[in-house]
């Protein structure tokens, strides 16, 4: 088979149809690209997707903040910390010399009457929601290169969390269901509208990739059950959006979340992305059971690359490529993202190797 665009190897792989090799994508850490740029081995600026030849690419299209006309108030700042209030009228303390994953600090909506009265009335689909510009830059910047481009954000699980808190969230799943579902409801329509105001002015990217984190070790977040009663109608109504449009859904979700997956494929999603190892999840394990009807993505262990040895990568990549990539549903990625600890040569390798086994 002759070598194909990113834009038509995605296509098939979302498709199960054939491919003359498996895709390649990748997530690094900001402090990853500016390692290996201080090294010389990337440009300040370079796009990973451009030094890497990845068959794909994304961009954030909306600011989903509930209040956009909140001014951050900082509570405390350090050398390495800031800690300040947001839009949603959350406390959050952020790093500042490299990326890590906020410590939620405090929520002050508590209560569906915070929800209704201080949340609830900003989530209309304001235009200085949308990134426009930025979008239609990435839009045809992908096209030029010939990469499968997808637009990205949270979907509603991810968007409910920041506002109230896990812990909120999941007491107003066995105290409060109406309250969740309400909120559930509120952000797939803001979804859907930003999505309809985007395609109409600036048409439709080749796919959507939602970002929703429902699970930690060993278990997801809710049970089955509780994302099929207040959940999954949201992701029924984003997805399904999506494919009226013409266009496959890939859904992002660390944690262990394979007990949610039957409902998750029949809301809509196409394809499954990250499979984190060190949380329970087995890609090949997952391949097996739902492989025929959803792509995925990722599902190589993190740990073992930024232990830098060469072997163990190889090994990793010889037991998981070669039964993944049945069926043509597989594009390579980390089971998270790439931190600094990894360095640009051992990436480099993992790539090329994880190509040559993947080839058909």
């Amino acid at each position: 088979m002759e070598a194909m665009t990113g834009i038509e190897r995605i296509g098939n792989i979302l498709k199960h149809q054939p491919v003359d090799r498996i895709g390649a994508f990748e997530h690094f850490w900001v402090d990853t690209a500016a390692k290996w740029a201080e090294q010389g081995h990337m440009g300040q600026y370079e796009i990973p997707a451009d030094h890497f030849g990845f068959d794909m690419d994304m961009m954030w299209a909306f600011h989903m903040v509930a209040d956009l006309d909140f001014e951050p108030k900082v509570e405390e700042e350090t050398e390495e910390t800031i800690l300040a209030w947001d839009g949603n009228g959350a406390l959050f303390r952020r790093h500042k010399l490299h990326s890590a994953t906020p410590e939620h600090v405090r929520f002050s909506v508590k209560t569906r009457e915070d929800w209704e009265e201080r949340i609830k009335p900003h989530l209309v689909a304001d235009s200085r929601r949308i990134f426009m510009d930025a979008y239609k830059w990435a839009k045809q910047y992908c096209a030029e290169k010939g990469r499968f481009f997808v637009t990205c954000q949270p979907n509603v699980f991810e968007l409910i969390h920041p506002v109230i808190g896990h812990e909120g969230l999941l007491f107003a799943m066995a105290d409060d269901p109406e309250w969740v579902e309400d909120m559930v409801t509120t952000y797939a329509n803001l979804i859907v509208e930003l999505q309809e105001i985007t395609f109409a002015e600036a048409g439709k990217p080749d796919g959507i990739w939602y970002y929703e984190d429902m699970g930690y070790r060993a278990n997801p977040f809710m049970s089955p059950r509780m994302y099929r009663e207040m959940i999954w109608a949201g992701h029924a109504k984003t997805f399904g959006f999506a494919h009226a449009q013409g266009l496959p859904v890939i859904v992002h979700s660390c944690g262990f979340v394979e007990p949610l997956l039957p409902d998750m494929i029949e809301a809509g999603m196409d394809c499954l992305q990250v499979m984190e190892v060190k949380a329970g999840m087995d890609p090949v394990r997952i391949h097996r059971s739902y492989g025929e009807r959803i792509a995925l993505m990722g599902g190589i262990d993190v740990r073992v690359l930024y232990s830098n040895d060469i072997a163990k990568v190889d090994a990793e990549l010889e037991e998981k490529i070669p039964l993944l990539k049945e069926g043509y549903g597989y594009v390579l990625h980390s089971d998270h993202s790439i931190p600094y600890t990894v360095e640009h040569e051992t990436y480099k390798h993992f790539l090329e190797k994880g190509l040559e086994l993947g080839t058909y």
